[in-house]
């Protein structure tokens, strides 16, 4: 499964390889040829791409171009066969920029090649694996951790962990890993980013079956990893956590759980790590009568795969993220839908999000050494910084514009010239799905033109008449209407910004954590907080990427962070370090001005980016590049030493 996986022989028949080529993505294809040939002539000035946009897969290269660079690759791959597949040594320095110049169209900066060069993860390394032990460091020092959740970034933290020699125990509410994954079973879930970006950098898969992953491929993908690390022994299941108590005479937490049988006990530790999530607890919508409907009714997170939606009149509060992907299949069951809509969404146009993999791709992956790390590196780039502009806020920007700059102009242009084309045949649904607000204000939503052909079928309305009430037979909204209904669905997505609830979480002194943030979850680099010695989180406050990067990059970035805190606790002796308040209170200064630069900062829609008080408690407003400098090393001098 990962990018230690051996790479198999190429054919003898060069038709074989010539086919694979016809769905090869040439700009990772050629450096990927280069290393393992050592021929960077390859590299040619004449197939250098010009663009690295998702929307344009090949570069900018020209049909005759393309067909000249998958000649060259056969020609190539055929020559480095017959001489017996050897790989060439590592490239230079130099030679891995070049590479990496050629591949994105522009010069990489000495800022960011130290990232990029980890990021890329050549085959057998791991880059972000600690080189550290704690028997190495001091054998004799008690070092417990309690991990809380075991989705992605669990998972990921317990394998770090298990590296460095630390002693772990998992505690997870549900009967297997996965997290999001376990629990999201509704018809047409899957991943919003590119499965060879989300997923671990140091656990490739070369077998990805669609370029974004449904539900079931997702868990099957963090199912096998926590096997393959080994940590499923170090994982309690069906086990909740009720309380995490600091102990200040001991310098200790006391983690109190529950377990399947209704049994509670205490597990004491050093450190515990919260790897909860964001997306975790159901949101209701705030609309009176709730509870009032007689037939069938859940949450999208908590789907009833009992219910036969044949020959019924299906209604669906909300139209976000998760609802664009269970109701089209609802659709295709249901007699008919009635979709109840508070706040339309930009969608972006992504034409491969249901596709397969293709054949010669997958093809590709499984027979060209580093390939897979070249593509991977060109998504990285592709999705990460280079978007930051058009979220940008501009100093004349008003309240009520549609965009906030230039940037969000353009974006706006792309988003909305795509939404028209596809309901040009309806401008009723145009009135009612185009937002008045600027893009990235709001979780833009990833669509290849179903959610448009879904709204266009004649037994699904689209109402954006106000909810009055739920009403037993089905929805009351303002204009007096009573819609009937034989099912109703709540697509109103999660309590985000109420972290670790509802668990209760003490530190020193008897501070509670939730009464310390006030309805505003707050913490130093998303990973610690005043008060909470030696708690850490992961997918924190302000951790959340908008258009720039996968939420994975994120958690290693984090984890990193984490063991560089241990460590130093094992080297310096201490028991435990706190966040300094001032550290603490200017850095989040800073992220809350960072955010009132973005679409989402300033914007008055309705989003799940903020708390109840409006502060965005989610996202991060920087690049990829300053959060991976921040979290490379654990300063002393940000904490206080217990």
């Amino acid at each position: 499964m990962t990018s230690s996986r051996e790479i198999q022989p190429l054919p003898q028949d060069n038709d074989a390889i010539r086919k694979a080529l016809e769905d090869a993505h040439l700009p990772s294809l050629l450096p990927a040829l280069a290393q393992i040939t050592g021929d960077h002539s390859l590299l040619r000035d004449d197939l250098f791409p010009e663009s690295v946009v998702l929307a344009d897969p090949q570069g900018g290269l020209s049909p005759e171009k393309q067909a000249e660079a998958r000649d060259l690759a056969v020609t190539t791959l055929a020559a480095w066969r017959d001489a017996g597949s050897v790989v060439a040594p590592p490239p230079s320095l130099e030679q891995v920029r070049g590479m990496m110049d050629y591949l994105i169209g522009e010069h990489v900066s000495d800022e960011y090649l130290p990232l990029l060069l980890e990021e890329l993860a050549f085959a057998d390394t791991d880059p972000r694996a600690p080189e550290w032990s704690k028997n190495g460091i001091n054998a004799e020092r008690s070092m417990r951790v309690v991990i809380i959740g075991a989705g992605m970034s669990g998972i990921l933290a317990a394998h770090r962990f298990k590296q460095a020699g630390i002693d772990y125990t998992v505690i997870e509410k549900n009967a297997d890993v996965g997290g999001t994954w376990f629990e999201n079973t509704y018809p047409g879930a899957r991943v919003d980013s590119s499965n060879h970006a989300y997923s671990y950098s140091f656990a490739q898969k070369f077998d990805w079956p669609y370029h974004h992953s449904p539900q079931e491929v997702l868990l099957d993908y963090f199912s096998e990893c926590a096997t393959e690390f080994g940590i499923r022994d170090n994982i309690r299941f069906n086990t909740e956590v009720l309380t995490v108590t600091y102990d200040d005479a001991r310098a200790f937490w006391e983690v109190r759980v529950r377990g399947a049988d209704g049994g509670e006990e205490t597990i004491e530790a050093e450190a515990v790590v919260s790897a909860v999530g964001q997306l975790n607890r159901p949101k209701m919508p705030d609309v009176a009568g709730g509870g009032a409907f007689e037939g069938p009714s859940f949450h999208s997170a908590e789907w009833d795969h009992s219910i036969d939606f044949a020959g019924k009149t299906v209604g669906i509060i909300g139209t976000g993220s998760s609802a664009s992907q269970f109701i089209p299949h609802l659709a295709d069951e249901a007699e008919g839908v009635r979709i109840f809509q508070r706040t339309p969404n930009w969608y972006a146009p992504a034409p491969n999000y249901h596709e397969e993999v293709a054949e010669g791709f997958l093809w590709l992956l499984k027979h060209v050494p580093t390939y897979a790390q070249w593509y991977r590196f060109w998504l990285f780039w592709a999705i990460s910084d280079g978007f930051l502009p058009m979220v940008e806020v501009d100093d004349n920007w008003q309240p009520g514009d549609g965009v906030t700059g230039e940037g969000n102009r353009q974006l706006r242009e792309l988003l909305e010239g795509s939404m028209r084309k596809q309901l040009e045949s309806r401008p009723d649904l145009i009135e009612k799905t185009l937002p008045d607000f600027p893009p990235a204000s709001k979780r833009i939503v990833v669509d290849n033109g179903t959610w448009p052909n879904t709204l266009l079928k004649e037994h699904v309305h689209l109402t954006t008449e106000p909810i009055e009430r739920i009403t037993p037979r089905g929805i009351l909204t303002e204009d007096g209407e009573e819609h009937e209904l034989d099912v109703l669905v709540y697509g109103t997505g999660f309590q985000a910004s109420k972290f670790l609830t509802p668990m209760k979480v003490v530190g020193r002194g008897g501070v509670d954590m939730h009464e310390q943030w006030g309805g505003d979850a707050r913490a130093y680099l998303g990973i610690t907080m005043p008060n909470f010695p030696n708690f850490f989180f992961l997918y924190g406050p302000n951790t959340n990427i908008v258009v720039n990067g996968s939420i994975v990059y994120f958690s290693e970035c984090e984890v990193q962070y984490v063991l560089e805190c241990l460590k130093f606790l094992l080297e310096s002796g201490q028991q435990a370090i706190d966040c300094r308040t001032d550290v603490h209170d200017a850095y989040n200064e800073r992220i809350d001005a960072g955010n009132l630069k973005r679409a989402w900062g300033v914007s008055s829609v309705p989003s799940w980016y903020k708390s109840a008080s409006g502060r965005v408690a989610q996202n991060w407003p920087f690049t990829l590049l300053e959060y991976w400098q921040q979290t490379k090393r654990m300063d002393p001098a940000d904490y206080v030493l217990l």
